[in-house]
């Protein structure tokens, strides 16, 4: 029996990259999982098959995270497929650099709304779902707040909120029994950094040389410390940043 055996998950952000990887990992120990997407239907389908094709329970919720009827819609389709929910996690976001020059209103809202406004949002509903017997949040930041790069001045402020958040809500929920934490990842294989063209490039190349481990991430080394954070293994953990990152900082 899976560790996470008959429990309800949603993952937001969940067709492609950490959420996939995120979403197989807890359902591969049991979960039945919610595998949210906001465009990429296509990604989402794949996922669920590959969830179901290995006897797992999954299910596909468009929706997008800053949108409040959208999130209301995610919560109440989850309750209607498993009927209740104990996992939250908070992957939906959006990362795009550039230099203080070239800051917009539009680039900050844009990023702000989906990893910030959202990851709120999402919270809010999931905790009138929440059933009182314990619940685990777990929010997605990024090594960008300890090596904060040049030209990520508005992506690293909102995983600058995203920490802080993680802190206060883990004293403002923990009466309830939920407990909230955050992983901290550093350069991941997904497909947005092989879109980027960063695979095989001189940046991955230096980010390699300064990570102890000596190499980037990959999707299941993010997802096994979320089934962790998901269980009663860290039955004794919260407002905790961990991260994940092969040792850079």
């Amino acid at each position: 029996m899976g560790k996470l055996q008959g429990k309800v998950a949603v993952v937001t952000g969940a067709s492609k990259g950490i959420g996939a990887g995120i979403a197989k990992g807890l359902a591969a120990e049991g979960a039945a999982v919610v595998v949210n997407y906001a465009s990429s239907k296509e990604g989402a389908d794949r996922v669920v098959a590959e969830i179901t094709s290995k006897g797992g329970k999954a299910v596909a919720v468009q929706g997008s995270v800053a949108n409040v009827s959208d999130v209301e819609r995610i919560f109440a389709e989850t309750k209607k497929a498993f009927g209740k929910l104990d996992i939250l996690v908070n992957n939906a976001g959006v990362y795009e650099f550039a230099p203080i020059e070239d800051v917009t209103e539009e680039h900050y809202h844009r990023i702000f709304n989906t990893n910030v406004l959202g990851l709120l949002l999402a919270t809010k509903e999931a905790v009138k779902y929440f059933n009182g017997e314990g619940a685990s949040i777990i929010n997605i930041g990024s090594t960008a707040t300890q090596i904060t790069p040049p030209t990520t001045a508005v992506y690293t402020a909102t995983k600058g909120a995203v920490d802080a958040i993680t802190h206060v809500l883990a004293k403002e929920l923990g009466p309830k029994k939920i407990r909230v934490n955050s992983i901290n990842p550093g350069m991941v294989e997904t497909e947005g950094v092989h879109s980027a063209g960063i695979i095989g490039s001189d940046f991955q190349k230096q980010f390699e040389a300064i990570t102890p481990l000596g190499r980037i991430g990959q999707p299941e080394d993010i997802a096994s410390v979320a089934v962790f954070l998901a269980s009663a293994d860290s039955a004794w953990l919260t407002g905790e940043l961990l991260l994940a990152s092969g040792g850079l900082r």
